[in-house]
């Protein structure tokens, strides 16, 4: 064995900050290279600089939904992985509205445990699955 050890690269996007903070926190200490932005405009001037393995995204986020950025994200950098996850009722709709467009994502509703999210993450990693 070569010893390498692979970091993988976390963006966990909220307009919470003690959420978002609070994760990358989370993924900081179980090893993950961890970063965060508070809108979709603020991910996707990271992502152009820092791309991520996963991005964890908030749906209900201002000016630009994360399901929006999730589609962007999928079109322009199909190798990362996409979580998403909401507290807000009105998702569901937002979702269908995507879903008839061919753009079908799973969203993890909120409070999702930490423990649970990094075992969701690590799963996602480990299957190459998006």
């Amino acid at each position: 064995m070569s010893g390498v050890t692979v970091t993988y690269r976390v963006l966990i996007i909220d307009d919470e900050p003690r959420i978002s903070d609070t994760l990358a926190i989370v993924f900081s200490k179980r090893g993950y290279e961890a970063r965060v932005a508070y809108s979709a405009e603020q991910a996707i001037e990271i992502i152009a600089e820092w791309r991520p393995d996963v991005a964890i995204i908030d749906v209900v986020l201002p000016h630009m939904n994360g399901i929006d950025l999730a589609i962007v994200l999928r079109a322009n950098y199909p190798s990362c992985r996409l979580v998403l996850f909401s507290g807000q009722p009105g998702t569901t709709e937002i979702a269908e509205e995507a879903a008839k467009k061919g753009h079908i994502f799973e969203i993890l509703a909120k409070p999702v445990h930490p423990v649970s999210l990094l075992d969701t993450v690590a799963l996602l990693l480990n299957s190459g699955s998006f």
